[in-house]
């Protein structure tokens, strides 16, 4: 269906941006490359900073992991902080502070230390993402410029994530450890100085002050949420991580924290969140279809990694390149999906691109046993209807809110988004391996010493070792344990699937069918 759109629907989409705003826009990729390229950057370094810290095992997971949980933990807070006091001062507030803080963590001389600096690198980075986002509603009011800069900025941050390991990679040819975080010292320098002169600033005319029992509340809930999933996921593969039973009880007591932190935002004549947002269609639904999608790609998408290196057989440098074509094609659809809502409309968009993820999905869980070249292309497929469906998601999530609630809106997104990929990978692990032992119990060779039996269905990384352990008596207990995995990762692939068709359900019947965006 063509989209209508009459001269005055046009003039009230907004003023057109100007050169200052593009400037502005093109200063904002600063931070979203920064803040992807820290989430990866050391999936390569971490040998290298084995070797000189020494951490332990459990000290090195929270080296890679503790910055991502504390953006989770932090996002509500730091998007209503940003409404209460100038996006644009929380924004350069937190890249300086960001690059003070890379600073430090390059020289950190302890685990201990490393840890304590990327947690507090987690705390900067949360003041990025929401004041980023709201600022694009002020900075292109004009729909169709918005949707575009929502679009570019999405794209820099799956090429930010792509990048990442690449360039610790590289970086670490030439240089120590620690360059791996001083490459984003130079930008965040820019974004503070120029960002006065190129950046709005907008906030509350009356703000009020923040609720320090919600700012808790909100932060241990989610840091229990997105800790509890993650850890229930690595428990399947790393033999000194809690039982999955702890893990569980974990996430759900941040689920009850989550509760009372809603409960108590009703009693609040000004909440930390703002609930009336969830009330509104136009970004609820958008929230909800964020969430379930990023359950289902999310958590193919991580076996899929886990499959290029351990049934493939492909190293993390080569396991990387092989995940370029999802990162492109992602990068492709973002940038097409502003075009294609200039001729249909925004909702139909969405729900053509949920379909297209959809069908993706279901193309992996076919193409599990297929040639490697056959498998990349049917989760290239997927990520392309995922990078035409959420660029434009965001933007209805952004425009959908009141102007004086974007950063809260914003922030809302985020959350919703961590929490998916937090449950996707736990589900995605958690169904994966229950197939892939499944799968396991009569395709074990006859013969098989039971040790390395016992070692391949506890988990894939147990069994190629064990394998390998035996040498030549070994090879065909690791085609078993190879093409279990594949089955647990076409399992996946049909429940993501599942899960990524009901958003692409909710949002046709909720908006697309109801004329809305």
């Amino acid at each position: 269906m063509t989209n209508p759109r009459t001269a005055s629907e046009t003039a009230q989409s907004g003023d057109r941006a100007t050169m200052k705003e593009w400037a502005g826009l093109a200063l904002l990729l600063l931070p979203m490359l920064a803040l992807a390229t820290d989430i990866t950057v050391l999936f390569f370094a971490l040998p290298t900073i084995t070797a000189d810290l020494s951490p332990s095992a459990a000290q090195g997971l929270w080296i890679v992991h503790v910055y991502g949980f504390l953006i989770a933990g932090f996002l509500i807070t730091m998007g209503r902080l940003g409404d209460r006091i100038g996006r644009r001062k929380l924004l350069l507030t937190g890249g300086a502070a960001f690059a003070v803080l890379s600073v430090v963590a390059a020289y950190s001389t302890s685990p201990e230390m490393l840890i304590a600096a990327r947690a507090l690198l987690g705390i900067a980075g949360a003041t990025l993402m929401p004041s980023l986002f709201s600022l694009l509603r002020t900075m292109f009011p004009n729909d169709d410029q918005r949707r575009f800069a929502i679009a570019v900025i999405f794209s820099a941050f799956a090429g930010g994530g792509a990048i990442g390991p690449l360039m610790g990679g590289a970086l670490l040819e030439f240089f120590w450890w620690g360059s791996v975080f001083l490459i984003n010292v130079p930008a965040l320098f820019l974004l503070v100085v120029l960002g006065p002169r190129l950046l709005p600033e907008q906030r509350e005319e009356n703000p009020a002050p923040l609720d320090l029992v919600s700012v808790a509340l909100s932060v241990v809930a989610m840091l229990a949420i997105v800790y509890g999933l993650q850890d229930l996921a690595a428990g399947y593969d790393v033999a000194s991580s809690h039982p999955a039973w702890l893990n569980l009880l974990i996430a759900g007591g941040g689920a009850g924290l989550f509760g009372l932190f809603i409960r108590r935002q009703r009693s609040l004549r000004e909440p930390l969140f703002d609930l009336v947002l969830l009330t509104r269609r136009r970004t609820a639904i958008p929230l909800a279809a964020l969430l379930l999608t990023g359950i289902g790609v999310v958590g193919v998408f991580y076996l899929f990694t886990q499959y290029l290196q351990w049934v493939a057989g492909l190293s993390p440098l080569h396991a990387g390149l092989w995940t370029l074509p999802y990162i492109v094609v992602n990068i492709a659809g973002a940038m097409l999906a502003p075009g294609l809502v200039a001729r249909f409309r925004q909702a139909l968009v969405v729900t053509a691109g949920l379909s297209i993820t959809a069908l993706g999905l279901v193309f992996v869980a076919i193409a599990g046993s297929s040639p490697l070249g056959v498998v990349v292309a049917a989760i290239a497929v997927t990520g392309f209807g995922h990078g035409v469906a959420m660029a434009l998601v965001s933007d209805l999530i952004i425009s959908g809110a009141p102007a004086e609630r974007a950063g809260s809106a914003a922030a809302a997104q985020e959350v919703s988004g961590e929490l998916g990929t937090a449950a996707g990978i736990a589900a995605g692990g958690a169904i994966g391996v229950l197939a892939y032992r499944i799968t396991l119990i009569d395709a074990i060779p006859p013969g098989t010493p039971e040790t390395a039996a016992a070692a391949a269905r506890s988990g894939i990384h147990e069994g190629v070792a064990a394998a390998e352990r035996l040498g030549a008596r070994g090879h065909g207990l690791v085609d078993a344990v190879r093409e279990a995995f594949t089955a647990g990762m076409q399992v996946y692939a049909g429940v993501g699937a599942a899960i990524t068709a009901a958003a692409t359900l909710l949002v046709a019947v909720t908006l697309a069918a109801r004329g809305r965006g």
